[in-house]
């Protein structure tokens, strides 16, 4: 079953309470979503570094042929 852009984002959330959070549905289908986290615990770390604290907060939804959540395209930055 698909996730919701609202289950993403309260995945994401947990992890990262403060962040400025954007998730957005690509095809419109439930299954191709964007997510923009902008957090200050990024500051310091590379891109990879980012990308992986958010996946990691996905906590395997993303994993194998048989996560709920197919593609998400990715961006993450530091506030400014």
């Amino acid at each position: 079953m698909p996730m919701q852009a609202r289950d993403i984002e309260d995945l994401i959330r947990a992890e990262f309470p403060d962040a400025q959070i954007t998730i957005s549905d690509l095809a419109g289908d439930g299954n191709h979503y964007a997510a923009e986290v902008i957090d200050e615990s990024f500051r310091g770390m590379n891109r990879v570094q980012q990308q992986r604290a958010v996946y990691a907060a996905l906590k395997g939804k993303m994993d194998g042929s048989h996560g709920e959540l197919h593609a998400l395209a990715l961006t993450t930055k530091v506030p400014q």
